[in-house]
C-alpha cells in the first residue's frame, strides 16, 4: 500500500517504483491520498503529512519519502 498525496513528486515517483515492482512480480497493491481521507477524520493527513509517500507491506510500515525497488522486492518476497 501506498500513502501519497497529490502534487508531490515523491509520491509519484514511488508509485512508479511500487507499480513496477508489483507488477513484476504479480502482486495487486494500492495507492491512497492522504488528504482524501474521510470527510472530518484527518488520520492519514495527521499520521503520514510529514513522511508521504510511506509504503506499508503486510499492515506495517515499510519505507518513507523513497521507495527502494529492491528492498521492497524482498519484503514481497519473502
Amino acid at each position: 500500500m501506498l500513502f501519497s498525496r497529490s502534487g508531490c513528486h515523491l509520491c509519484e515517483q514511488a508509485g512508479a517504483v511500487v507499480a513496477a515492482t508489483c507488477s513484476g512480480l504479480g502482486v495487486g497493491w494500492a495507492e491512497i491520498d492522504i488528504d482524501a481521507d474521510s470527510p472530518g477524520s484527518g488520520r492519514l493527513r495527521e499520521l503520514f503529512t510529514e513522511q508521504v509517500p510511506v509504503t506499508f507491506v503486510d499492515g506495517r510500515q515499510h519505507d518513507f519519502w523513497q521507495v527502494d525497488p529492491g528492498r521492497l522486492r524482498r519484503a514481497l518476497t519473502g
